[in-house]
């Protein structure tokens, strides 16, 4: 039982699980941030667009069975717009991403330093010039 208890603590303290750790906390926030900019801002939009249309009443009744085909059909345009407004999210940090890197790759390198040859090169100049 130790040994087993060993591993595991050796397992989560390796690097790439605390990492995946961060990913899945992080992810989770912002997965709050698109569900509620889809919620509240795009889905109310979209019915006024579409004249406040409501697809939750939809329902068809077979049996003693009651098919919710509205709340299915809400939950479908809720997740195509959640992968969208997250397609255009991405879409917009890797394109400032490369624009911050193209902006860096043209700034001038900084001059190399000289080798000891050239310093000592240099002395000699400076000591001739005297």
């Amino acid at each position: 039982m130790k040994k087993f208890f060993k591993e595991f603590g050796a397992f989560v303290a390796r690097g790439n699980v605390i990492d995946m750790a961060v990913g899945i906390v992080i992810g989770g926030a912002f997965t709050a941030i698109i569900t509620s900019l889809v919620e509240n801002i795009f889905t109310p939009l979209i019915g006024m667009i579409l004249g406040g249309i409501d697809f939750a009443g939809i329902n068809v009744t077979v049996g003693s069975a009651v098919l919710e085909i509205g709340v299915f059909l809400n939950k479908v345009i809720i997740f195509i717009l959640t992968a969208f407004v997250l397609f255009l999210v991405i879409k917009a940090i890797n394109k400032a991403k490369a624009k911050a890197e193209k902006k860096k790759a043209e700034e001038p390198a900084a001059p190399a330093e000289p080798s000891t040859e050239e310093k000592l090169l240099t002395e000699i100049r400076d000591l001739l010039k005297k």
